[in-house]
């Protein structure tokens, strides 16, 4: 699987729930979340239960637990998730770190080792990031990835950027 010089992936397990439920009843991680509301914990669980039904559809493919290698600890999430945007299917490279890891240059080390997966294993061509307008983090982790900004889409009845990057043909 995935991994980098600090982190390692795995998957999710019905044992992540409470480090989950932190993230997501964290109101500054969940501020360019969804609706940018906390979930509770039946909607933390019915995300976690989504999260890991990607295992079986799509090999490969979903959010995984980023853990410290040091520490053993998990950071946060991050992965390759698909998406329907204005009715195109794309890949995304989604990352949410733990509001304690902030700053410590953990997104961009995940995203970056994510890109380098769809692109070398899984030979995708093209990779997105979708960013609420505003995430000012988020979009310099998607520019320090190599992604530039496409365009404002309409993703689930809200109005965010789209990130891009595409697979040099040598």
């Amino acid at each position: 699987m995935v991994e980098t010089q600090r982190l390692w992936f795995r998957k999710y397990t019905i044992d992540d729930l409470e480090f989950l439920l932190k993230m997501t009843s964290n109101k500054e991680i969940m501020k360019y979340i969804g609706t940018g509301i906390t979930w509770n914990e039946n909607e933390t669980k019915e995300r976690l239960n989504r999260f890991m039904s990607w295992y079986d559809s799509v090999d490969d493919i979903g959010l995984m637990v980023a853990v410290n290698k040091n520490s053993g600890e998990p950071v946060g999430h991050a992965g390759l998730v698909p998406q329907t945007i204005e009715g195109k299917q794309e890949i995304e490279i989604g990352y949410w770190i733990d509001q304690e890891y902030w700053g410590q240059g953990f997104a961009t080390e995940a995203a970056i080792a994510w890109k380098e997966y769809g692109f070398n294993k899984l030979y995708k061509k093209r990779l997105v990031s979708i960013i609420q307008l505003g995430n000012i983090p988020s979009i310099q982790v998607a520019q320090k990835n190599g992604m530039t900004f496409e365009r404002e889409v309409d993703f689930n009845s809200k109005n965010v950027g789209l990130y891009s990057i595409s697979r040099s043909i040598l």
